[in-house]
């Protein structure tokens, strides 16, 4: 059994708050300048090039890539073998995004109450967490900052089995077309497809966090990956939607199991940032 203290998991946390927002990962990095390159319209690659200028002062000026800096999401793989000393995990990870967001300056966006009263918490907690228990005795935490420009453009479907792939092509493009500029594209598409309706949403999240440069382990769901990427960027709505072809950088999808009168069918959509950092104690 190994003891990992709650003020470490606290520390780590902040740190990644600030990271995930002042600096682009290399893979998005990377997807943008190819987009660049590959876009046709004057009008898209100067988009693009503005971008990639954009995420090159934020890292350079110690800024944060996007004044929206969004609600903290954190993926936590907890190793079985771990024991957490010295408070409470939610405590813990909640103290860490206070801190962050806090020492970073970075937006605090987050209201206590979402319908009657909604004030601002002050400190962008509580954090929304996701917690797996994996073997070994280690802890990987995962923090994505989840703008809502794109994040309100998300969507849900529960389909019978019977409608299919062509019913799940017609949603992703209907509700591409739908976000429009809103969710400040090329853009970035998770998709959850199985398990049940809470399931399916988790997943679309979960596959936000994946490199863009890294394929589904699955031959067919990797081959659908690139597919529903052209469908997409068939759509000609184009850098912050002003048109052009390249709509999305990458579709990252995500299944699993679901019951035999189901399908299940999220769609959560990142912007062309989709900011994440992770660290592994």
């Amino acid at each position: 059994m190994r003891t990992i203290d709650a003020l470490q998991i606290t520390e780590a946390i902040a740190k990644l708050a600030v990271d995930a927002n002042y600096y682009l990962s290399d893979d998005m990095r990377s997807a943008l300048e190819t987009a660049k390159e590959q876009e046709e319209s004057p009008l898209g690659k100067a988009i693009i090039g503005q971008l990639v200028e954009n995420a090159c002062i934020a890292r350079d000026e110690q800024v944060p890539i996007c004044q929206d800096t969004g609600m903290a999401v954190i993926f936590m793989e907890i190793g079985q073998d771990v024991h957490i000393a010295g408070g409470s995990l939610s405590d813990a990870v909640n103290a860490g995004v206070a801190k962050g967001y806090t020492e970073g300056y970075l937006r605090k966006s987050v209201v206590a109450e979402p319908l009657f009263n909604r004030k601002n918490t002050g400190n962008n907690t509580p954090a929304v967490l996701h917690t797996t228990i994996v073997p070994g005795d280690k802890i990987k935490i995962v923090l994505a900052p989840k703008g809502f420009g794109s994040e309100n453009m998300s969507a849900l479907k529960m389909y019978k089995p019977s409608d299919g792939l062509p019913a799940i092509k017609k949603f992703l493009v209907d509700t591409i077309f739908n976000a429009g500029p809103n969710p400040c594209p090329p853009i970035v598409i998770g998709i959850g497809i199985g398990g049940t309706m809470e399931k399916a949403a988790f997943l679309a999240k979960k596959a936000l966090i994946r490199p863009v440069n890294q394929r589904n382990s699955h031959p067919e769901y990797a081959k659908l990956e690139q597919e529903f990427l052209s469908l997409v960027n068939q759509t000609g709505v184009g850098a912050q939607g002003l048109g052009g072809r390249i709509t999305a950088l990458a579709v990252n999808i995500e299944y699993y199991p679901t019951h035999i009168a189901g399908l299940p069918v999220a769609i959560n959509i990142n912007c062309h940032a989709t900011r994440h950092a992770e660290v592994e104690l």
